[in-house]
């Protein structure tokens, strides 16, 4: 069935061009034909036309008579595109080696390439802030965060921030507060990773890369974790007023790491309505019965289980105890595990896809993209699956903007 062509635009909407008039100057259509599309929760055979617009004028005529350019998707799946809601691998452009770092405007460029070719059109980058110094200080913090903010006028994808906000960082909450407030960020999550630092701090294997990424000698770094061990009494009263200004503006937050069903709960009753990556089965389940989101890794799919221990996502999907899966620390993973998890856990792709796509940008509060339907953006990517577990990204057009393609094979003359 090729009867039922959809139309949608950057920033405008995604219409039956039978039924609606546009009201639009139409600067540039991108007509995929052939390819199966996933609408509505199914795949279906129907063409996709994306129309980059403005709002000046009335257009009243079939969009395929202004056709500027058509991509032939026969043989090829037509999905939205993908919502990272957590990536932080944006770190290895960065410091690829201890101590080794480089401009980051050029990481930041590489990172956008790496996400293009993986069909993240949508990348929340989990951007580090703690109380330590070095890679993850203030300083590191505010100039990425100025970077990212003058990258984004030339990026290929959208790229938004995801501040990981270390909760004994005691000394930066005005200035984070101040972040919040002016919506300088996207998502919120607080992490305590001072605990388990303290818990670990006998063991040299455990504690040599933190201490070597701080810039600290061995003795000062743990004079500074005993220091902020100290202030354990301020940091209840801190996450609260953070959390109160998050709930104000409308900036998402998440809990990450919650070990117990108090933590949850306790979060819960801030506003934070996502648990991030839940250390046990029974915190998942008790956040999910109580309305909340549960995110968990795409890698962890990957690999058949966590590498710390922690539940395992696919299984965490199968029992209805996963909504959202994230690239943490391997933008791969986003693109692939859906494939995974139809192949190997009998999960269908369009479920599969939602995980991927649709739920995380829900999440985030962004509820113009992660699906091909009425009102949507333009992000679509087009991807070849070869076999079971063997895909690839071929075509990604974000924001109405054609901005990857492997092969020129899949452009047809109009």
């Amino acid at each position: 069935m090729r009867d039922r062509v959809f139309v949608c635009r950057c920033s405008v909407t995604i219409r039956r061009y039978r039924d609606i008039e546009l009201t639009c100057v139409v600067m540039a259509l991108i007509l995929i034909r052939n390819g199966k599309c996933l609408v509505g929760g199914s795949l279906v055979s129907t063409d996709l036309g994306l129309l980059r617009v403005d709002s000046s004028s009335r257009i009243e005529t079939d969009p395929r008579g202004l056709v500027t350019t058509t991509i032939d998707a026969a043989g090829l799946l037509v999905l939205p595109g993908l919502v990272d809601i957590h990536g932080d691998a944006f770190e290895r452009q960065i410091m690829p080696r201890p101590a080794v770092t480089f401009a980051l405007g050029l990481a930041l460029a590489e990172t956008d390439r790496q996400l293009v070719a993986n069909g993240i059109t949508t990348a929340f980058h989990g951007l580090t802030w703690s109380w330590e110094p070095g890679f993850r200080g203030a300083e590191s913090a505010r100039a990425f965060l100025t970077a990212l903010e003058a990258f984004k006028n030339k990026s290929l994808v959208d790229h938004r921030l995801h501040l990981r906000q270390e909760v004994y960082n005691l000394d930066a909450e005005a200035e984070i507060a101040d972040w919040i407030a002016g919506r300088r960020i996207d998502l919120l999550a607080f992490n305590d990773h001072l605990t388990g630092t303290i818990k670990v701090r006998h063991r040299a294997d455990k504690m040599r890369e933190m201490i070597r990424r701080s810039g600290l000698g061995e003795g000062d770094f743990m004079q500074l974790v005993d220091r902020l061990a100290s202030r354990e009494h301020d940091v209840t009263s801190s996450i609260e007023r953070l959390a109160k200004i998050a709930l104000r503006v409308g900036v998402p937050m998440l809990s990450h790491d919650d070990l117990t069903t108090a933590d949850r709960e306790r979060f819960r009753a801030l506003g934070s309505r996502i648990s991030e990556f839940p250390v046990r089965e029974n915190v998942a389940e008790a956040a999910v019965a109580a309305g909340d989101l549960t995110v968990f890794g795409a890698p962890n799919v990957l690999r058949g289980g966590s590498h710390t221990g922690c539940p395992s996502a696919a299984e965490m999907v199968q029992k209805g105890k996963c909504s959202v899966l994230a690239s943490d620390y391997y933008y791969p993973s986003l693109l692939h595990a859906p494939f995974v998890l139809e192949e190997r856990y009998g999960v269908s792709l369009p479920q599969a896809w939602e995980l991927v796509s649709g739920a995380p940008a829900r999440a985030a509060g962004l509820m113009d993209r992660g699906q091909i339907a009425h009102g949507m953006r333009g992000d679509v990517i087009l991807v070849e699956r070869r076999g079971p577990l063997d895909v690839s990204v071929v075509c990604v057009i974000s924001n109405g903007r054609l901005v990857h393609m492997t092969t020129a094979e899949l452009l047809r003359s109009n």
